[in-house]
């Protein structure tokens, strides 16, 4: 994360916002990070869509590489790469993690502070229902 990324975030973020960021995943940080600048350069502005952006995988946690590897070969191919990994030690936790990660990371922003609607869109990440979670969608698709 850059200087001036840090700077814009701290002056975005409410302390435990801040804190919810910084126990993130450095991968979901940085991933977070680009899925903010994609809505931005969409034009959406809204702060619930931009914490969503932010939050939507604060409860993946520290899962390792392989297992997000098998989880979006999964979302790619079918269920078969993830019941093949589960049977891997350690796996099984970490793909279960990962799968209920949307709930998890609404949890999570909810304690930090953001909006029911920031939950929400997070709950929703998979399964938009309105044009600010296609967005996020996307967004999360792209970056």
């Amino acid at each position: 994360m850059s200087l001036e990324e840090r700077r814009h975030l701290e002056a975005w973020l409410t302390p435990a916002q801040l804190g919810l960021f910084g126990a993130m995943h450095p991968a979901d940080r940085r991933h977070g990070l680009d899925v903010v600048r994609h809505l931005r350069a969409e034009g959406w502005q809204d702060p619930d869509l931009l914490l969503a952006g932010l939050f939507h995988d604060a409860g993946k946690g520290r899962t390792g590489l392989w297992p997000r590897v098998a989880w979006s070969l999964g979302e790619r191919y079918g269920s078969l790469p993830r019941r093949a990994a589960s049977r891997l030690p350690g796996f099984r936790e970490a793909l279960e993690r990962l799968d209920r990660h949307p709930e998890a990371s609404a949890e999570l922003a909810t304690r930090a502070g953001c909006p029911a609607r920031t939950a929400e869109l997070i709950r929703r990440q998979s399964a938009p229902i309105d044009a600010a979670g296609m967005a996020l969608h996307r967004a999360d698709e792209a970056s």
